[in-house]
């Protein structure tokens, strides 16, 4: 639109410009001066104006659609500058990575209400954008197309799993899969789905409390049967020094005999006799046929 008006105002300032100027050649009249100055600056301005409705430009992350009077190029514009057809009419999408968040009451497997928060991390696949231009009403395919399906699949994988298994490590495979059934319809409609993240998972008061009394009674159970372990290895640890002190106790008296405690005791005599401190000793034996020593200090 901007094309033909400037190319239309172009050719009446051209116009200007040329009366004004053969008017000023024949009749030598002044007057004429100004309007052929006016119409030659306005041809020239429009005819530049029309001259960039020749050219767009595209930011970076984004491609043009180029539509020309209802027939679309399946070659999109890629970023920068890009030569077109003026009288097209250029639509910028992005196709960086966007992110969408949805909040949703969903049935589980039991038929109970489980409240989920999810987002998708999404991009338009740049080769595919000609093709949803054309078939997606408006070209706004997030609320006609990927709302809805999430929406849809969400439900429909969720109903397949246990309430409390959500309260878990399913809660992984929940978003996987969501993630892998998401990823399968859109791709073909020209939508790249790159995750789906599952950020909350709320399950029913009453659910919620009974896993939780559940996981601290198996807590106790594990806690209990660790004491239990450990007392019967502390059990075991005993009865094996018991046995240990009862060999050496046996071997101890298996060993000594009168003859060797009367020969230590006639080492020690002999000791104690050559001992500088003062001392009596009486020759002879005493019960055990040992010296009799008295005094000292």
């Amino acid at each position: 639109m901007v094309f033909v008006v400037s190319v239309l105002l172009a050719i009446v300032g051209f116009f200007v410009w040329w009366f004004a100027r053969k008017k000023l050649l024949v009749e030598h009249n002044a007057m004429y001066r100004t309007p052929m100055t006016t119409g030659g600056v306005a041809m020239v301005a429009f005819a530049l104006m029309a001259f960039s409705q020749a050219f767009t430009q595209i930011p970076a992350g984004h491609v043009g659609i180029v539509d020309l009077f209802g027939n679309v190029s399946q070659v999109t514009l890629r970023p920068g500058i890009n030569l077109v057809n003026p009288l097209a009419r250029v639509t910028k999408w992005t196709v960086q990575t966007q992110q969408l968040r949805e909040q949703m009451n969903v049935l589980s497997k039991e038929g109970l209400t489980i409240a989920l928060e999810l987002s998708i991390l999404y991009r338009l696949d740049s080769d595919s954008a000609a093709n949803v231009y054309k078939k997606i009403s408006g070209g706004d395919y997030v609320q006609v197309v990927l709302i809805p399906q999430f929406r849809a699949i969400s439900r429909g994988v969720t109903a397949s799993f246990n309430a409390s298994a959500l309260y878990g490590v399913e809660r992984e495979q929940l978003g996987q899969r969501i993630e892998k059934e998401l990823f399968a319809i859109m791709q073909p409609r020209g939508v790249v789905i790159e995750s789906t993240p599952l950020r909350n998972v709320g399950l029913p008061p009453q659910l919620t409390q009974a896993i939780e009394e559940k996981q601290r009674a198996d807590q106790d159970s594990q806690r209990m049967q660790f004491i239990l372990r450990k007392e019967a290895q502390e059990a075991d640890r005993k009865r094996i020094e018991a046995k240990g002190i009862a060999d050496f106790q046996r071997i101890v008296s298996a060993t000594v005999t009168d003859q060797l405690l009367r020969w230590k005791g006639i080492e020690a005599t002999e000791a104690i006799s050559k001992s500088p401190n003062a001392k009596v000793v009486v020759i002879g034996s005493g019960k055990d046929g040992l010296p009799i020593i008295l005094g000292g200090q």
